[in-house]
């Protein structure tokens, strides 16, 4: 095809297929430098020879892609994705993001999981995303070896650009929490790292055993019995893949910095959202931090350094350095207001109830900040009014904000709707 302009003296293609492809005349963002106006961009069998502004000579059998007035940029490259390992709307069946059996899976490759008809990588291709890096998940303090792969193909093996590009390792919350609630190692933060250093400590022992066999006479040699997870952790400790260290807290990231130096590999920090308390530390020994995700709910953000409770903010500051916000009055939200506060008990209250659960006999208190219209929790006494200033209901009328364990609620009737001032 030919541009409406012939930038570089381009000719219209003939009707031929060629090998060679020209996108001019767009303004082009290149990896590195300046971005460059009316720019000319050069594929030889798909991939990127040539990237050069206006004046670029466009070969003769070049077909030309006339991008005036568009933007060419690179696809971008997501470092840490479980794209194809838990899949768009498929339920149980598409989960494949953590092989949570043992807390160390170094074995488990993410490439032998990886769905090329997930909607997600579809989804991807949409935001301009063509790489994905995909990892197993968090739920082991060693989870599993990643994968580097294009973001289209009828296979994983005609997508993938490298593998394995990293073993997934996590400490902090997730760890503790899947094996705590078994009553296994690791419960703990220090028994996450132990698990850790336990596996690197037979992973070397490993790799001497086999310098040892190969390293004597053939009459006396014996062959080493192979471990796949050793061989994995193996790999990291001779530097041929980076260790993959999921981890949000400060402290967490210290631990993180702490076991590299022991065992000497190359630590990749995935997440790093506290990374900034630690920024000066982490510079001084070189280690990436690939930080996000960015756009998520508050369950990956810790309530640490952000004015939690139980938390000294200062703790992590550097002496000196103010802290960027101020305590936030009250509660978020209630500006100035009064702070959450937790019901005292009643003389009603059924006994040995919890404080969150207890239902008195008398009307119900509406939460603190609604205003007169709002739909709340239906009152205690059939013929007592509701606070928030509707007037009385049938029961049958009334809303149950938390209904039943096992049962689902019920939709909004049309009476409810049509009540003077309410709010839907």
């Amino acid at each position: 095809m030919k541009g409406d302009g012939e930038a570089g003296g381009a000719p219209e293609s003939s009707g031929k297929h060629s090998m060679s492809k020209a996108i001019v005349g767009a303004r082009v963002i290149p990896v590195e430098g300046e971005p460059i106006d009316g720019g000319t961009v050069l594929l030889e069998a798909g991939k990127i020879v040539a990237v050069d502004g206006p004046g670029f000579a466009v070969p003769d059998d070049a077909e030309v892609v006339d991008a005036a007035g568009k933007w060419v940029l690179p696809g971008f490259v997501d470092a840490h994705a479980h794209v194809g390992l838990a899949e768009e709307a498929e339920g149980w069946a598409g989960r494949d993001v953590n092989e949570m059996t043992s807390p160390v899976t170094a074995y488990v490759r993410a490439l032998d999981a990886i769905n090329p008809a997930d909607q997600g990588f579809r989804d991807a291709i949409g935001g301009g995303v063509l790489a994905v890096n995909v990892n197993p998940g968090s739920g082991n303090p060693i989870g599993g070896q990643t994968a580097a792969v294009k973001c289209w193909g009828r296979t994983v093996d005609q997508m993938v650009l490298r593998a394995p590009a990293g073993l997934k390792s996590a400490l902090g919350e997730n760890p503790k929490r899947v094996y705590g609630d078994r009553d296994k190692t690791p419960s703990t933060r220090l028994g996450t790292a132990g698990v850790i250093r336990e596996a690197f400590v037979r992973a070397g022992n490993y790799l001497a055993s086999l310098a040892a066999a190969e390293n004597s006479p053939p009459a006396d040699r014996k062959p080493v019995d192979r471990d796949l997870n050793l061989e994995a952790i193996g790999r990291v400790l001779r530097r041929e893949i980076p260790w993959r260290q999921h981890c949000h807290r400060a402290d967490d990231i210290a631990t993180a910095i702490r076991l590299a130096r022991e065992f000497g590999y190359e630590l990749v920090i995935d997440h790093g959202t506290e990374a900034h308390l630690l920024a000066d530390l982490i510079a001084a020994e070189s280690i990436p931090v690939i930080i996000g995700p960015l756009f998520t709910s508050r369950s990956k953000v810790p309530g640490q350094a952000r004015g939690g409770r139980g938390h000294d903010r200062d703790h992590h500051r550097p002496p000196g350095r103010p802290h960027p916000l101020p305590d936030p009055p009250g509660h978020p939200g209630r500006q100035g207001g009064p702070g959450p506060r937790r019901r005292a008990p009643r003389r009603d209250d059924q006994p040995g109830a919890h404080p969150r659960r207890r239902r008195p006999d008398r009307l119900a208190r509406t939460r603190q900040g609604r205003r007169p219209g709002d739909l709340v929790g239906r009152p205690a006494g059939r013929d007592e009014p509701c606070r928030a200033g509707l007037p009385r209901r049938p029961r049958d009328l009334r809303l149950r904000l938390r209904p039943p364990r096992g049962r689902l609620p019920r939709p909004l009737i049309a009476e409810e709707a049509a009540l003077p001032g309410a709010r839907v």
